[in-house]
């Protein structure tokens, strides 16, 4: 049995280093033997240092995704290249866009990827451009709706191809599968005050393209679990996608970073 902490939108660039620190040894007492975090960390120019300090607060396992605002005030490409060379030099630090199937337990099994909204749920309009992404990360700034979406499918299909490519095998070889994301895969996860968000935010906060690959895994293997751990809305859900395939939405609140749920894996 491991105890593992989910945490996701933390957004610790909003609280002070002291209150950061603090949080983190609530997460201590908890006694995790992994922690996961599952993006909206920082913004660009603080993820590493965040990520480097939560590490050696922890001591544990940390496995985490990058989550939007990660990259907001530099770009998607130079922030995963300097967080990618960091996971090379802090041992306990771990990237899951890059690690493949982490085995927790010989039941359960860890997998993940930050995923991306693709404008593929609900109504995309191209003039509905209302979030912070298009202004402050470097790759969506000043394109027009078309060249919006094509960029956002793209960074959606990067992640889809590596889910594609590790998740068939870590379900075959266990019962239990975490999944850990920061875009709602689905659009039954993507909550918003206690409801499903409408159709015209649903294009910006859900990834079907990533979803598509989890239905398609579980849907062959209906003797396998997964669950899957998702933020980037900041409202709590839960939505049985199948039988064997779960999603729980985490909530968060600016400057008030929260532990969301400690599990028990076999």
């Amino acid at each position: 049995m491991k105890r593992i902490v989910w945490l996701t939108d933390i957004h610790l660039d909003f609280v002070s280093g002291l209150e950061a620190e603090e949080f983190c040894h609530d997460v201590e007492a908890e006694a995790p033997d992994a922690v996961l975090i599952g993006g909206d960390i920082g913004d660009a120019r603080s993820v590493e240092t965040i990520l480097e300090s939560v590490a050696g607060w922890l001591g544990c396992p940390v496995y985490f995704v990058l989550g939007n605002h990660d990259f907001y005030k530099g770009s998607v490409a130079d922030t995963t290249g300097r967080v990618r060379r960091l996971c090379r030099r802090v041992a306990n630090l771990v990237w899951l866009d890059e690690a493949g199937a982490v085995e927790l337990t010989p039941g359960t099994v860890l997998v993940g990827v930050g995923g991306w909204a693709d404008g593929a749920f609900g109504r995309y309009d191209g003039d509905f451009a209302p979030l912070n992404d298009y202004y402050l990360i470097e790759e969506l700034a000043g394109l027009n709706g078309p060249g919006r979406l094509e960029a956002m499918q793209s960074l959606a299909s990067d992640a889809a191809e590596h889910v594609r490519a590790v998740l068939p095998a870590a379900v075959e070889g266990h019962e239990e599968t975490l999944f850990l994301t920061h875009v709602p895969p689905f659009r039954e996860a993507c909550w918003y005050q206690g409801k499903i968000s409408g159709d015209d935010w649903l294009p910006h906060f859900a990834c079907k393209a990533v979803g598509d690959v989890l239905i398609q895994a579980l849907g062959a293997r209906p003797d396998r679990r997964l669950t899957v751990l998702c933020g980037h809305t900041h409202s709590p859900g839960r939505a049985e996608v199948l039988p064997n395939l779960l999603a729980l939405t985490g909530s968060a609140e600016y400057a008030r970073p929260e532990i969301q749920r400690v599990l028990e894996v076999e």
